[in-house]
């Protein structure tokens, strides 16, 4: 027996079927298009095909977790089934500057976490050595941080 996870492309339901490993799904025909972020209310968030300049509000379950590392501007996929939105492809991670944290101290453990606040409003677990004013990696599925991201630094000096 084969374990999945499926979701119904129609009304999102998750269900864990298991099949016979002979057995075959037919697959969905889905529509991609590049989409420029807009905004968000209460529970959509409203993307712009730049192409023709049409919204599309995309209930912010559609979008998941990631939503709230969504900036004016960021342009991602979405993917459309049957002419409705069902899900919103974003990059596997971003970069964002930490607006607020406590002072860096340097310590001998790695593995020691302070909280921080991104000019996002988000509020995410960074190591002790990162200050405020930073530009840290965020890894998008699991809203972690991945790294500190250093500026180019000067050739010839």
């Amino acid at each position: 027996m084969v374990k999945t996870k499926l979701r119904d492309a129609a009304s999102g339901r998750l269900w864990e079927p298991h099949f016979r490993p002979d057995e075959r799904l037919e697959d969905l025909e889905l529509e991609r298009q590049s989409m420029e972020f807009l905004c968000r209310d209460a529970s959509n968030c409203v993307f712009m095909n730049a192409d023709n300049y049409e919204q599309e509000e995309i209930p912010a379950a559609i979008v998941g977790p990631s939503e709230q590392f969504l900036a004016e501007g960021m342009k991602v996929s979405v993917e459309f089934f049957e002419g409705r939105p069902i899900s919103v492809v974003l990059p596997p991670s971003m970069e964002a500057k930490v607006a607020e944290t406590a002072p860096p101290m340097h310590s001998g453990q790695e593995n020691t976490w302070k909280e921080a606040r991104l000019e996002n409003g988000v509020q995410i677990q960074v190591p002790l050595f990162i200050a405020p004013g930073e530009t840290v990696r965020i890894d998008l599925k699991t809203g972690r941080y991945l790294e500190r991201v250093r500026g180019e630094r000067k050739k010839g000096t």
